[in-house]
């Protein structure tokens, strides 16, 4: 189990990463079409997203009396559903401002490691009790991280779509 999750965690990020290097220092900061977010946004957004694993790791947790994994196969279906508009609730909004490829790069480099760790680290068929999404019960540290990395997948989806709009203009 955590050797799939760690190569997992290691693709998806690769691929993360990919697509934002692939943006110029000035493309970043560019809105690509109205009502969109720029790529440095949609790379916030996903910072603000895929932090606080850690912490929420540490808190509060419990044997998990179902399947760890139960959740999983239902996120991968509304994330990787790329004909689904959504809405990120307001805590999760990046601010409209110019962004630094360099830091945004930083930072998705320390979730990365996070998740690596955690992955590595902890009993990932334990309920985390401190945060919950809506609409869902408690996540298991394993449907956490898989929460993030297709939180990421979605998001790294519509860096690429992005790109292609930024490049065809």
């Amino acid at each position: 189990m955590k050797t799939v999750l760690q190569k997992d965690i290691v693709e998806t990020f690769k691929k993360l990463n990919d697509t934002l290097s692939s943006f110029s220092e000035e493309e970043i900061n560019t809105v690509p079409f109205q009502g969109s977010w720029t790529p440095g946004q949609v790379v916030q957004h996903i910072i603000l997203g895929n932090s606080g694993y850690p912490e929420l790791f540490e808190g509060k947790t419990k044997a998990t009396i179902r399947k760890y994994d139960e959740h999983v196969k239902e996120l991968e279906s509304i994330f990787l559903n790329f004909n689904t508009k959504m809405d990120a609730p307001d805590f999760l909004k990046p601010e409209m401002k110019n962004y630094n490829k360099n830091s945004l790069t930083l930072a998705l480099l320390k979730i990365e490691s996070d998740l690596l760790k955690a992955s590595e680290n902890y009993d990932l068929t334990l309920t985390c009790l401190d945060f919950q999404v809506p609409g869902f019960e408690n996540f298991t540290i394993y449907e956490w991280i898989n929460f993030a990395l297709v939180h990421s997948q979605r998001h790294t989806h519509q860096l690429q779509k992005i790109s292609h709009y930024i490049t065809t203009l």
